[in-house]
């Protein structure tokens, strides 16, 4: 079979007709036939079967392999629609699609590509970037410095038998174990549970994603919206909406005050906000902080930037056709006079703290071998090259009366020069202005060592939940008293904050836990703390860092050789000695052996810290906490809200005045931790 396709275009009164065949390529060819042939509409989706032809790595395929069975890489259903804002204003449209089961309705989780399960995916048409690299070059950078971003790979695509040219097929960003790996909420989701999971976005407003709220710039007139990517405008509750706002203010109060339990480092993570920055800038992305920016935040968590999205108007390239050109070398992009964002960046920067460890982690990242080495991308650029080279020929000689539109030479070999001139000179500035880093080099960690994971434990009658008994040790192995104000575990999928002014004893040895009230059945008392989310039964990275992201210590367990067999056995691994590297295999046991603890669990201790009375009560309560009380909810015996109270105080008293006579959960949070008591009301009181 060989396609043949004619594109006839008007351009400025002249007929200019040109002509592609496609027969076979060196990338992966997507075929999409529409039902009924129709057209891929911008709403609402349609119907539709994919093929992708994919014979393997190094290997041609040809489009007759669409008949060949080991030749697809996926077969199935999809229904597809338009996306985009002003890419979608182009005669070469970008699309949205999920797979789909042959019912029409299930969605379909695969893997396409090599990428991860999923069903929800993007084919990116390279708007405006002739180029056709500048997303893939920034969206592998990102992962290649350890952040989740979109994966991706090229593809020709076919659609109701006319060719379309190259595309990027890649994930969209969502909530998933495999891309943004936070917890995923409903409605039910109220108090505690209503710390996350958030996916957040600064961009701009359609019908379909609404402003949430706006905050300021350092523009007057160019206020950034935000908009509820997940939970979605229509199903977020008013609890979830006013929490997550209130996190992002917090933030804006707090950019330029570094203290460890009251300042951006108890709201952020920094790590992840450092490198999102710098990628931007790096690619001086003219729509970074105001539009395309995501945020994500983890139950129990701190808000992290990204992951990065849309990053074509980049390395020198902007929209020239609408006489813009803001992506320059020689200037930060939160500073450049448009498009800047909300004023947090710009204040985030300006902080000495901030900006010490931009410019150390943008030196640790920067050094030949390393992934923002000038070498190493260029490298990459012309690998990335030599992949698209053939395709993009083609996509050329079908496109090329509309990219002249774009004020932009349309050689690749020129563009690619542009780019890599462009990395150099930026790079280059960036060194310079970002400026030293020795005030924050070297930092001093504390002496703190995982020891002990329990990963996938066994299950039984009496222990019927396997998460429910998981556990991480954690040995300070030192003499000296640890205080663990700001010290969290950064990254994704396993979260947990020490209480501001914990202190961890010399020798001391604590644990923390899935669930407290399992554990303390297991071991017979009460784990130090409860973290959230659960250990991956198939291995994961564990980091445990200080407030402003410094490593304190890293393990990367895996559940095959040479790790020991702990992998639902029963057992647990156990680190040999405190003083043994943890991130050698060999250095670990599976064990069973009795857990003991040194400390006092911290909900032990925030209760004995707190007094609530009179219990039972035919009106007021009073709750006295030696530390100020941040929230309050007062829930029914159905989970219903009653009441909900940010005090920051103590004493605080409630008036349950209006509440039926009944039992009630209150639920405080103090320095971050939560305690929930039970109360009775009546209305009279025995005497």
């Amino acid at each position: 079979m060989r396609l043949i396709l004619s594109i006839v275009c008007v351009c400025v009164g002249v007929v200019v007709s040109t002509a592609q065949s496609l027969t076979d390529s060196n990338l992966p060819i997507v075929i999409i036939a529409i039902d009924n042939n129709a057209e891929i509409p911008d709403n609402p989706r349609v119907f539709g079967n994919m093929k992708i032809i994919y014979n393997g790595e190094g290997q041609r395929n040809a489009v007759t392999d669409q008949n060949n069975t080991a030749s697809l890489n996926y077969t199935g259903r999809i229904e597809i629609e338009i996306r985009g804002s002003s890419s979608a204003t182009l005669q070469k449209k970008q699309y949205g699609l999920t797979t789909l089961k042959a019912d029409n309705i299930s969605n379909n989780n695969v893997s396409l590509l090599d990428m991860p399960k999923e069903n929800d995916w993007v084919l990116n048409g390279l708007a405006f970037d002739p180029s056709l690299m500048r997303d893939y070059i920034s969206y592998n950078l990102s992962r290649y410095i350890g952040n989740y971003a979109p994966r991706t790979r090229y593809v020709e695509v076919i659609i109701n038998g006319v060719y379309k040219g190259l595309y990027i097929l890649q994930e969209k960003v969502k909530i998933d174990d495999n891309r943004v790996d936070i917890a995923k909420m409903d409605a039910s989701d109220i108090g505690v549970m209503a710390t996350g999971g958030y996916l957040t976005k600064a961009d701009k407003v359609t019908w379909e994603d609404p402003s949430a709220w706006q905050m300021s710039s350092y523009i007057g007139t160019n206020d950034v919206n935000y908009i509820h990517e997940s939970p979605k405008p229509d199903e977020i509750t008013s609890e979830q909406a006013n929490y997550i706002q209130a996190v992002f203010l917090s933030l804006a109060a707090k950019a330029n005050n570094t203290a460890l339990a009251s300042g951006y480092p108890s709201v952020i993570d920094i790590p992840s906000f450092v490198d999102f920055m710098l990628i931007n800038e790096l690619a001086a992305n003219v729509d970074a902080y105001q539009f395309s920016t995501f945020f994500h935040k983890d139950r129990n968590g701190k808000l992290r930037a990204g992951p990065l999205w849309d990053i074509n108007l980049s390395y020198g390239n902007d929209l020239f056709i609408w006489n813009l050109n803001r992506s320059k070398t020689d200037r930060w992009q939160f500073d450049n006079g448009d498009n800047i964002g909300s004023r947090f960046w710009k204040d985030l920067f300006n902080n000495t703290t901030f900006r010490c460890y931009l410019s150390k982690r943008w030196h640790e990242l920067t050094q030949p071998g390393q992934p923002l080495h000038a070498a190493n991308i260029e490298t990459f650029i012309d690998e990335t090259v030599a992949l698209i080279e053939e395709a993009s020929a083609r996509e050329l000689a079908l496109w090329q009366w509309e990219k002249q539109q774009w004020g932009q030479t349309l050689d690749l070999n020129d563009q690619v020069s542009g780019i890599k001139n462009f990395i150099s000179t930026r790079s280059t500035w960036m060194t310079a202005s970002l400026g030293s880093f020795s005030a924050c080099s070297n930092k001093p960690t504390p002496p703190l060592v995982i020891t002990r994971i329990h990963y996938n434990p066994a299950v039984s009658s009496g222990f019927p939940d396997s998460n429910d008994q998981e556990f991480i040790e954690i040995t300070n192995n030192s003499d000296l008293p640890v205080d663990l104000t700001g010290i969290y575990f950064s990254g994704t999928g396993f979260v947990y904050q020490f209480t501001p002014g914990a202190i961890l004893e010399p020798r001391g040895v604590i644990q923390l836990a899935s669930n407290s009230a399992t554990f303390r059945l297991f071991f017979g008392f009460s784990p130090y703390g409860e973290f959230t989310r659960n250990l991956s039964n198939d291995g994961q990275k564990i980091t445990l860092a200080d407030a402003f992201g410094n490593l304190i210590d890293e393990v990367t367990y895996d559940d095959t050789t040479p790790w020991p067999a702990a992998d639902g056995t029963g057992k647990y691994l156990k680190l040999n000695a405190a003083d043994l590297d943890n991130a050698l295999a060999s250095n670990w046991s599976a064990s069973d052996e009795p857990v003991v603890s040194t400390v006092v669990s911290t909900e032990e201790a925030l209760r004995s810290s707190i007094e609530v009375y009179p219990n039972p009560t035919s009106r007021f309560v009073t709750l006295h906490s030696v530390s100020s009380i941040t929230s309050l909810q007062v829930h029914d015996v159905r989970g219903q809200l009653v009441q909900s109270l940010f005090p920051n105080t103590s004493p605080v008293t409630i008036d349950l005045q209006t509440a039926a006579d009944g039992v009630y959960f209150l639920m405080l949070a103090v320095n971050e931790k939560k305690v929930v008591y039970k109360i009775i009301k009546r209305e009279h009181q025995s005497r």
